[in-house]
């Protein structure tokens, strides 16, 4: 068993707030189409997608709220 590091912080890639972007807009990436796009294991890891029984991921109410706008 080996022990995941994870950093006090995450910040996200682009490429990683894209996804999450098109998942809230709710277009359907499969477990097949994130391995053909390399999908990032971090956004699985920190709990900002999900992946349902069906292997479509799905974007969670975390990673609703960091692609989420601030009113200033």
């Amino acid at each position: 068993m080996t022990n995941t590091y994870h950093a006090a912080h995450f910040d996200p890639t682009v490429d990683e707030i894209d996804v999450l972007k098109r998942l809230e807009m709710g277009e359907v990436i499969t477990q097949d189409g994130a391995l053909k796009e390399h999908l990032s294991g971090r956004l699985l890891e920190w709990g900002l997608i999900s992946k349902k029984a069906d292997g479509e991921m799905a974007i969670t109410p975390q990673g609703r709220q960091l692609i989420g706008r601030q009113d200033n």
